[in-house]
């Protein structure tokens, strides 16, 4: 019996924590030997879409028609253009998807978002890379918190996805209230999350949405670094 009705997990009109026990698991029209744990989506409101996409071997995932952000967590990716192993990741602008398959059992994080344009600004390009080659920038000059930006900071772009890795102990040094919204998935460590007026403890495998003006802070605790991939919406009027 599953713990009588218990989740860590909540939602509420500003935000969502997801814990990995109330996943649910579905194909999605493109896939073949895969489902999706879809964890938000425009119809709660998002202004994107984000799932984790779970690969057979030989499963595949179809383009999409819109802009796709693709992060492997396990095992390896395969497109005509790259191999991607765990911790690497490619971005496939609108009109330019390719097929996803797996050589063997994967999983993906997968970021969906209808693409917005900027007069003046050039198109995106499709580009693949790993986390290894990212060069880590401390937050705002702490060494505590550093910052790895997987997609390029130019105007091109109408999104950002960042992985943010927190030393025990360390924090986010504001509350943060912004026109963005974040969709983001902890990837090691935990620690304690602030949602609006809500706080929550968080570690890996957890799912959170925050909507935009949502009051959001992290602090990391245990003993090991905290660890998670974080997406925003920016570059554009909001």
């Amino acid at each position: 019996m599953h713990d009588l009705g218990h989740t860590r997990s909540a939602y509420r009109h500003d935000h969502l924590l997801q814990t990995p026990d109330a996943f649910v698991r579905a194909p999605l029209p493109g896939m073949d030997k895969a489902t999706a744990a879809v964890h938000i989506a425009p119809a709660a409101g998002a202004g994107f879409t984000q799932y984790t996409a779970e690969f057979e071997a030989q499963g595949t995932l179809e383009p999409g028609s819109g802009q796709r952000f693709v992060y492997v967590l396990e095992g390896e990716i395969e497109t005509p253009g790259a191999s991607l192993s765990a911790d690497g990741f490619a971005y496939f602008p609108p009109g330019q998807g390719q097929r996803l398959q797996a050589s063997r059992p994967s999983r993906a994080v997968v970021i969906e978002k209808a693409y917005v344009p900027m007069q003046g600004a050039a198109a995106p390009k499709l580009f693949t890379g790993c986390e290894s080659q990212v060069e880590p920038q401390p937050l705002l000059g702490d060494s505590a918190v550093q910052v790895q930006s997987l997609v390029p900071a130019d105007a091109s772009f109408d999104f950002a996805v960042n992985l943010m890795t927190f030393q025990p102990g360390a924090t986010l040094p504001l509350v943060e209230i912004h026109c963005m919204e974040h969709g983001l998935l902890m990837l090691a460590g935990g620690g304690i999350y602030r949602l609006g007026e809500q706080w929550y403890p968080v570690t890996a495998g957890d799912f959170i949405w925050m909507a935009p003006y949502c009051p959001q802070w992290f602090g990391a605790l245990g003993k090991t670094p905290a660890k998670y991939l974080i997406y925003k919406d920016w570059n554009r009027q909001p």
